[in-house]
């Protein structure tokens, strides 16, 4: 073996991974990973769901047809061979690697007890940081629906989002860079927000 393959190997290990699943196989393939011995995750929310003569409360996958799974790519056969799982999410021919902020970020959010809901995937945008509150620490991109908040949670590999509920009082807007011209090439300049009603005004979704 040689030492980019070693290297290549560890990595796999320790890094989160996602499994591409058949519909509605995603609770499944998680429990069977887990009986594997697999450390998986596999976040959920609640949702109600109208019937002609009854409501009913599911808790339905934040990542439709993906699990998450830490390391466990030594029995990518085991995976691969588990019942409901298509493949395994993979970047330029090799398995993606996810982010353990990422994957600490959603994780909170689900246990925090907000409101928490899948979104369309947003990869630009100002970036705020929730100052107090379960999920303090926490950076994602405020946006407002009606008369809420949500903070938007992504993960890159996927192009997957979700949204958490937030009070817009406890966020706090971060520096970000802005593209300027200069002659013929662009450079990134730092800008940065002090008042919160700044941020709202550029992120006004309804």
């Amino acid at each position: 073996m040689t030492q980019s393959d070693s290297a290549q190997e560890n990595c796999g290990q320790a890094d989160w991974h996602a499994v591409y699943t058949r519909h509605q196989h995603e609770k499944s393939v998680a429990e069977s990973l887990s009986n594997s011995g697999i450390e998986v995750f596999l976040p959920l929310y609640s949702s109600v769901r109208q019937w002609k003569d009854r409501k009913t409360n599911l808790l339905l996958p934040l990542f439709p047809c993906y699990v998450f799974l830490h390391g466990g790519l030594d029995r990518r056969v085991k995976v691969l061979s588990t019942p409901g799982v298509y493949s395994i999410v993979s970047s330029g021919g090799q398995p993606g690697a996810i982010q353990e902020t990422e994957i600490e970020a959603i994780r909170r959010a689900v246990a925090c007890g907000l409101r928490v809901e899948p979104y369309p995937f947003l990869r630009c945008g100002d970036r705020v940081r929730v100052k107090s509150g379960p999920i303090a620490g926490i950076e994602g991109i405020l946006v407002r629906k009606k008369s809420d908040y949500r903070l938007i949670l992504s993960t890159d590999l996927l192009q997957k989002s979700i949204a958490v509920e937030v009070d817009a009082s406890s966020v706090e807007p971060l520096p970000h860079r802005i593209m300027t011209r200069q002659g013929p090439s662009a450079i990134m300049q730092p800008v940065s927000y002090n008042r919160l009603a700044d941020h709202e005004n550029r992120f006004n979704m309804q």
